[in-house]
């Protein structure tokens, strides 16, 4: 048995083990997943107490609804995936000025890379942090989390044109925020 396959039955014991009311599987699976679950939720709300909020509720309603995994997925795959919509609600509740459905896709300029990149990972993160919350959501999900614009469309109850053009911008607006010095 590989590593692989161990890690998987490690996981499938503590699944089965939480069905069963095991109360110490449930927190070794907290303890396992809620540092990542924690920053894939920070990356989309940008506020410490939300997405604190977003990953107790994330575990709540995975350990409510264990019967519905059906090991299709990894159990990370699925509870990431519970994550990122419970984020995504807590920003469709926020009064965000939303961005107008717009079905024509402008091919704006990529960031491209320069010889020296002239800002350091920590000025990124402040520079993604300013951005308007559409636009974050929708770089995170992309750059960060790896979804498509087909899932994050999906996901954000936006068009697909609207995702790749609200990713667009939002890789505009970070450059203006670098270059600005606003950060």
């Amino acid at each position: 048995m590989g590593p692989e396959s161990a890690s998987l039955s490690l996981h499938a014991d503590l699944i089965q083990r939480c069905k069963d009311g095991d109360r110490n599987a449930h927190y070794q699976l907290y303890k396992l997943y809620s540092r990542s679950m924690y920053n894939v939720g920070y990356r989309i709300v940008n506020n410490q107490e939300e997405a604190e909020d977003v990953l107790q509720e994330a575990f709540i309603s995975a350990f409510r609804n264990l019967d519905h995994y059906r090991g299709d997925a990894t159990f990370g795959a699925w509870l990431k995936r519970i994550v990122v919509n419970k984020a995504i609600n807590v920003i469709k509740t926020r009064k965000w000025e939303r961005l107008p459905d717009d079905d024509r896709f402008d091919v704006a300029e990529e960031i491209t890379a320069e010889a020296e990149f002239p800002y350091t990972a920590d000025q990124v993160r402040k520079a993604i942090q300013k951005l308007p919350d559409g636009y974050r959501s929708v770089m995170s999900l992309y750059l960060l989390e790896g979804y498509d614009h087909e899932e994050i469309a999906e996901i954000m109850g936006i068009t697909e044109s609207t995702s790749k053009s609200q990713l667009n911008r939002s890789k505009r607006k970070l450059r203006e925020i670098l270059e600005g010095g606003m950060i």
